[in-house]
């Protein structure tokens, strides 16, 4: 089963070079309380898309379209994923897939398959805080498994870090970049309070630019390329 959540017909930004449709997954098995999406983190079984309504849409974009980025919620989750992902690329479009790395078996097993053209997958906090930062009881193993993975594949990806100050210290952007050592791209994302999960984080604060500057200035021991925006 495949649920959809909300889609996106056009983005320039979310996907690298391409011009792309999203399609957000209803349902995820993290609770972030800075979440921006809190509306799909339930897991409701009724579609607000079906998903042939969608291929049908995907149909008369080619040629228009460049590809489609998968996010959620939590789209490792669904089920039907690797069906939905292969009939987007027998339809002819690149794909990106957005993961918090809890399901390392269905990345594998879409990489496997050539089905993935971009991995983007949120790193939350140095390991040991995980369960701190989701709310949820976490396989750590598994978010490391992950993140061996999509440093060692042949297509391009990235990391990335929603960064709230009061969650994550200096010293946790050290323990971060010692986590992803070797990894060509990654990016700390500024908390912006908007529509959120928790009320409690809208009156959050993130990091200034000098002090991201800092931060990126350490990870770049670890990480090739570093940017925060």
């Amino acid at each position: 089963m495949f649920v959809i959540g909300g889609i996106q017909k056009t983005t320039l930004v979310d996907f690298p070079q391409k011009v792309a449709a999203i399609v957000f997954t209803q349902g995820c098995n993290f609770r972030c309380g800075y979440c921006h999406n809190s509306e799909l983190l339930n897991f409701d079984l009724k579609p607000k898309y079906i998903t042939e309504e969608f291929f049908e849409f995907l149909k008369a974009r080619k040629g228009k379209l460049d590809g489609v980025v998968i996010t959620g919620g939590e789209p490792t989750i669904q089920s039907g994923l690797y069906d939905f992902v292969k009939e987007i690329k027998l339809l002819g479009f690149a794909v990106k897939l957005d993961t918090n790395g809890t399901n390392p078996q269905i990345i594998r097993k879409l990489l496997k398959a050539n089905l993935l053209d971009y991995v983007a997958m949120d790193i939350k906090a140095p390991i040991e805080k995980y369960e701190e930062i989701v709310g949820v009881k976490v396989n750590k193993e598994d978010i490391l498994e992950s993140i061996n993975l999509i440093k060692s594949i042949g297509i391009d990806y990235e990391f990335r870090t929603t960064v709230v100050k009061s969650q994550l210290s200096f010293d946790d952007f050290e323990k971060i970049g010692q986590m992803l050592k070797g990894a060509k791209r990654y990016y700390l994302q500024k908390f912006i309070p908007s529509k959120i999960y928790n009320p409690e984080f809208l009156n959050a604060k993130t990091y200034s630019d000098k002090e991201f500057e800092n931060i990126c200035q350490k990870l770049q021991l670890y990480v090739d390329f570093v940017q925060y925006r």
